[in-house]
């Protein structure tokens, strides 16, 4: 029977006949480089979209919604490109929304900011 070795760092390895890593390091380790591209894109649009969620959530609400420039959203690093889902109402207006947050582009750029409840 040939003797097993650790996938990361070729230590013997002794247990389990399906063992592949001697240890939980050596095991995390190989996960982590196996997803790392994988993991890199996600946590970055996770990023935008947490920033964009909070920039949102900094405009005081009054009966579930108010109104702000385009300019005052730039200005505070909101990012457009970024949004979790869209919403058209009947009448044809679309909102976009950041998990339960969500604008509404209105006329001379004005956005009216709403919560979903």
């Amino acid at each position: 029977m040939t003797e097993r070795k650790c996938l990361v760092c070729g230590e013997k390895l002794v247990g389990r006949i399906d063992q592949k890593y001697c240890s939980d390091h050596c095991r995390n380790d190989y996960n982590n480089r196996l997803n790392r591209d994988s993991k890199n894109l996600v946590r970055n649009i996770n990023n935008k979209l947490r920033k964009n969620y909070r920039i949102l959530d900094s405009f005081p609400l009054r009966d579930g919604k108010t109104k702000t420039t385009k300019m005052r959203l730039l200005d505070k690093g909101f990012d457009f490109e970024y949004i979790t889902n869209l919403y058209t109402t009947k009448k044809g207006s679309t909102y976009y929304f950041v998990y339960d947050l969500g604008y509404l582009p209105l006329d001379n750029d004005y956005y009216m900011i709403v919560k979903r409840e």
